[in-house]
């Protein structure tokens, strides 16, 4: 291997996205995303896994950005995956059963053979945009709603700030997440989500907030600058971007 390289996995409720990265961050293969198959048992998610990997350059690690909690590398809860056709289609109670206490870092790590570090998807895309300095605060905007806090440059403990209820008992992930978007259309969305942003704001104080995933890209220019300086949209290859990023990254009270 002329270089050390890390195999980054973007794992999401629709595609898997891929490429491997060298310790600078920089891809050296063309990004390649493929959907995410369902119903999606574990086993069969560590096979996508390792198939991906073998139509990529070798790398000496691998960094994994999943959807839900994940703790240590172990499942606490996901969604998606535990739904028979995927996002809004029904629950699985064997698929339930099955992902939950998943111990997806090991077995991804025994399945190609190589140090792994399985970590949720927000957490990673943050991996690859923080400045290092101050409370940063990362959201991505896709099928639904991810969620991470650095401070420092360091990872604050995982909460899933999704499934906090707003109007009417419905999730933040339900109220902003695609679905909606489509529903609702682009230019109300791009409200919704300028409001979702100013009522987070007194309670997180940031420092910075980076705004990414598929769908940011969608926010229009006048709620982003409604929103204030301190928010920024950034690229969704950073989901893929970060992985590299992702081992160097200190953590508060990682157990």
């Amino acid at each position: 291997m002329a270089e050390p390289l890390t195999l980054s996995v973007d794992c999401g409720g629709l595609y898997l996205k891929s490429s491997v990265l060298d310790d600078a961050g920089t891809m050296h293969s063309k990004p390649n995303r493929i959907p995410t198959p369902y119903p999606l048992s574990p086993e069969l998610f560590v096979e996508t896994i390792a198939s991906i990997a073998s139509e990529l350059p070798p790398a000496y690690r691998a960094t994994i950005g999943m959807p839900g909690m994940i703790r240590n590398g172990v499942v606490v809860a996901i969604p998606h995956y535990v739904n028979t056709k995927g996002p809004n289609s029904k629950l699985d109670p064997e698929l339930l059963n099955a992902w939950s206490g998943f111990d997806a870092q090991s077995a991804i790590a025994a399945k190609l053979r190589i140090p792994t570090l399985v970590l949720n998807d927000a957490e990673v895309h943050g991996a690859g945009i923080i400045t290092g300095t101050g409370y940063e605060v990362v959201i991505t905007l896709g099928t639904g709603l991810g969620f991470a806090i650095f401070y420092g440059g360091k990872l604050a403990p995982h909460f899933e700030l999704s499934h906090a209820t707003i109007r009417r008992n419905t999730t933040i992930d339900k109220w902003i997440g695609e679905h909606e978007r489509k529903r609702l259309g682009t230019i109300f969305w791009s409200r919704r989500v300028r409001q979702l942003i100013e009522e987070l704001r007194p309670v997180f104080k940031w420092d910075r907030l980076y705004i990414g995933g598929g769908n940011a890209r969608l926010i229009r220019p006048v709620d982003l600058a409604r929103m204030g300086e301190d928010v920024v949209i950034v690229p969704n290859s950073a989901g893929v971007a970060g992985g590299a990023r992702a081992w160097s990254l200190e953590y508060y009270h990682r157990n």
